[in-house]
């Protein structure tokens, strides 16, 4: 069991959205991809993933290039065993270039709360290093840092 689970409300399908973004914001991928199926199935802008094994090996290339990983997910929708999200997650590459991703991701869930799909559309954007907007130290985002509507993202 992974919970919250499914039937979702508003106050579980957010909860489930902040562990999914806690989750991510750890940079952990062999902890990350326990909140997915074994043969969880993904696309990833133009990358299709299938199981843990290459969720894993997906995470570990990711993080590694991109730098200072900071990301906020804030929940959009939510029905039965689905949720949509948006996000945004900001980052930089070797070259010290800055950039802020913006993405959609559509969700659908086991009965026992693991994510058995997982669809992202992602669009990078440059961005200078002084207009970045996500400065909390890397891992969670502090519970009193603005979400993506109150910054207007």
């Amino acid at each position: 069991m992974r919970p919250p689970v499914p039937p979702f409300s508003r106050e579980s399908a957010t909860e489930k959205v902040r562990l999914a973004e806690d989750g991510w914001n750890g940079r952990n991928p062999e902890k990350v991809a326990l909140a997915y199926t074994e043969d969880s199935k993904w696309r990833n802008r133009s990358q299709f993933i299938t199981g843990r094994a290459e969720i894993i090996e997906f995470l570990s290339n990711k993080w590694a290039t991109e730098h200072e990983y900071r990301l906020i997910k804030e929940l959009f929708a939510f029905d039965g065993n689905r949720i949509a999200v948006r996000y945004a997650y900001e980052y930089h590459n070797d070259a010290g270039d800055w950039f802020r991703a913006y993405g959609n991701e559509n969700w659908v869930f086991t009965a026992a709360g693991l994510m058995q799909e997982r669809f992202a559309s992602i669009n990078d954007v440059s961005v200078n290093e002084q207009d970045r907007l996500f400065h909390w130290p890397q891992g969670r985002r502090p519970d009193d840092h603005p979400g993506l509507s109150q910054l207007g993202l």
